[in-house]
């Protein structure tokens, strides 16, 4: 297996736990599990591959993909009731997930010798775009856009820190690693200890 289709599967995994954890927490029926795994799951590969014009799709390429989605939301199914606070496992699972994805979404496009802002890009999309569609279609605020907080500026550093690597350090597997990284400890740090951005705030016009 090579290191991109291990970080596709990884990123597919995770993202799925979290998708059947927001339908745990939305009390949805075993159908409403497997929507919500599949979604997340896929969603941000799905248009990172659209975007990159990638024939065919990963996961229509290789349907295991929505194999381990929907094995994900039949464990959670069973077992998301044992969690004491499920939206506490939610927003750390989804961290690894950001930046397993952010990993995944960099590798693919270096390994299609991409621009670096495309490559960029890619990670922050692959990243980000599967939990959006999540969070939008349950009607919570995305956690993409929650104030302050570190996550598509997280992906950003990530993806960046892995190209940098690719062009001046290493080849190989090293700046998907770095990527996975950056990410995962910049999310982490917001998440535990409050890390973020200064947020805008409206001042009253001058007379």
């Amino acid at each position: 297996m090579s290191w991109l289709v291990f970080l596709d599967y990884g990123s597919v995994l995770v993202f799925a736990l979290t998708g059947a954890l927001v339908a745990s927490r939305a009390q949805l029926d075993p159908i409403g599990f497997l929507f919500f795994a599949c979604l997340t799951a896929v969603g941000g590969g799905t248009v990172r591959d659209v975007l990159l014009d990638r024939n065919p799709i990963f996961w229509i390429e290789q349907p295991a993909y929505i194999g381990v989605a929907c094995l994900a939301a039949g464990i959670v199914f069973f077992t998301a009731h044992l969690v004491e606070s499920r939206y506490r496992v939610l927003i750390w699972l989804d961290s690894f997930a950001l930046a397993i994805a952010v990993a995944a979404g960099v590798g693919v496009a270096i390994s299609l010798d991409q621009h670096s802002a495309i490559v960029v890009l890619m990670g922050v999309i692959t990243g980000c775009m599967g939990g959006l569609m999540r969070d939008v279609v349950v009607d919570e605020v995305p956690m993409v856009l929650k104030q302050g907080e570190l996550y598509v500026s997280a992906a950003l550093a990530g993806s960046a820190a892995a190209w940098i690597t690719h062009a001046y350090v290493a080849e190989g597997p090293i700046p998907l690693v770095m990527a996975a990284a950056v990410t995962w400890g910049l999310r982490a740090g917001s998440l535990a200890f409050g890390w973020q951005l200064p947020t805008y705030k409206a001042r009253p016009p001058a007379n």
